[in-house]
């Protein structure tokens, strides 16, 4: 510790000015984070019965905050319908059957209950693009594979797949989860049936398809490594493909990519009947996630208004900021989204702008965040965005359901460096890093060079701290 002192004192007084203030900031800061790591961390529900003293939940630096409804005052209008972020609590009761879907609901229980909380009756028309629709497609996957555990076909005849789908909507509602999720999530009973897949029995998928391969791809999904180097996504299709009987075919022909879509149906029902429930649960949900961060689930009006209001800014301008403020406002009434999908609606939204004549960075000018493209929380003053892979809501008796947001800290909305959205990515490989310093910066005066001096005492700085802490 003492010898850590001592290196930032030498490098203190033989620096530069600018080298003094970038230790002086680092040593404070060290100080305020001891001071903030020794706080606990509260992760806390807040009980429905507070709610006329509620505040937003607190958090350490950097980490995940979570967002109970209850953290917002008490609604004054009772006679309305209730917002989005209000306390809800689900009302089960007995569902009512048709007695006409041959299967043991019991024994996908646990799928079935996760399905109808991610689904809930408030909750999912907010959250139906990441987290409801994602989970009950997978609920359809896995009880696909769970019927025909006992017969050779892995869909299920169009008159039984009817009657099953109402039976698996009866009771997601009968356990708290909205009646409207199939048009919410765009899905019909004919999502069980195979649709126009030429195959749809596990004998012959079984001759075509190298399932030995298929199942080491997607037996276990690693989220991190999925959505940019894909291993299972690429086997499905591969299957799909094959027992379509074909190895490509054009991106617009619709007749071959609504017959691709079923075969994949097809293929994702001999998967559920091989894994486990939820380890396949687990694989269709980052699937999912990879899917659904790829586009802005948005919808980004022209910003006609904001275009005239901001073609000649170069500096900050109230009548400018008032009306992207405006613009923006309205985008924040429509869903909660992902981190990812955030960077992607900034650059896409920054893109109109910029084929508008807007070139100036009004993002940095109006002081506009990535949490801004989402649905605020905590009585509207907190922008929350769901992690890139969102996390199951969380029914607590005291506080209802809650989520998990992932950024706590502002971070400013990207400005795209040109209108085209082409060379837009969120892989690793594909991003740039700021290039190394050249010997002639590195003997440049003042701020720009000279860091030499400073790497050790500040790496030691952050050694110690790490292994004190």
């Amino acid at each position: 510790m003492i010898w850590e002192i001592s290196g930032l004192i030498w490098a203190f007084a033989s620096g530069s000015w600018c080298h003094r203030l970038l230790l002086f900031a680092i040593w404070s800061s060290f100080f305020q984070n001891v001071l903030t790591l020794q706080t606990p961390l509260e992760l806390t529900h807040i009980s429905s019965t507070s709610l006329l003293e509620a505040s937003p939940p607190k958090s350490g630096i950097f980490r995940p905050i979570e967002v109970s409804p209850a953290v917002i005052p008490h609604y004054m209008f009772p006679g309305k319908s209730l917002p989005p972020m209000y306390p809800t609590y689900p009302t089960t009761y007995d569902p009512v059957l048709t007695g006409r879907c041959p299967v043991n609901f019991s024994a996908i229980s646990n799928i079935l209950d996760k399905t109808a909380s991610d689904c809930n009756q408030l909750y999912a028309p907010v959250l139906g693009n990441v987290i409801c629709c994602p989970q009950f497609s997978s609920l359809l996957h896995i009880f696909q594979g769970f019927y025909s555990i006992n017969s050779d076909n892995l869909v299920l005849l169009n008159a039984v797949a009817d009657d099953c789908f109402k039976d698996i909507i009866n009771i997601l509602a009968s356990r708290g989860a909205n009646g409207s999720i199939p048009a919410i999530c765009s899905v019909k009973s004919s999502n069980l049936t195979g649709g126009s897949c030429p195959v749809k029995d596990i004998n012959t998928l079984e001759k075509i398809v190298n399932t030995s391969k298929l199942l080491e791809a997607c037996s276990t999904v690693d989220p991190l490594k999925e959505c940019c180097r894909s291993i299972c996504q690429p086997a499905i299709i591969e299957a799909a493909l094959k027992i379509l009987g074909t190895q490509s075919f054009a991106d617009n022909d619709k007749n071959h990519l609504d017959m691709l879509n079923d075969c994949k149906g097809v293929v994702y029902s001999w998967i559920s009947r091989t894994l486990p429930h939820d380890a396949a649960n687990t694989a269709f949900r980052i699937l999912s996630a990879c899917k659904v961060n790829k586009a802005c689930p948005l919808d980004l009006k022209q910003p006609s208004e904001v275009i005239e209001a901001c073609k000649n800014v170069a500096a900050p301008s109230p009548s400018c900021c008032s009306s992207l403020n405006t613009y923006i406002v309205g985008i924040q009434k429509q869903m909660l989204i992902t981190n990812r999908q955030a960077i992607i609606c900034a650059t896409m939204l920054g893109s109109m702008l910029q084929k508008g004549g807007v070139m100036t960075n009004i993002y940095e000018l109006c002081d506009v965040d990535l949490k801004d493209f989402s649905i605020q929380v905590a009585d509207g003053q907190q922008g929350c965005l769901l992690r890139s892979l969102p996390a199951d809501l969380v029914y607590d008796n005291s506080s209802g359901f809650s989520f998990t947001c992932d950024l706590s800290d502002n971070i400013a909305a990207p400005w795209p460096s040109s209108s085209s959205l082409t060379s837009l990515s969120l892989c690793a490989p594909e991003m740039s890093l700021p290039a190394l310093p050249t010997s002639e910066t590195l003997g440049n005066l003042g701020c720009r060079g000279g860091w030499t001096d400073l790497f050790v005492p500040i790496l030691s700085f952050f050694v110690f701290g790490t292994l004190l802490f």
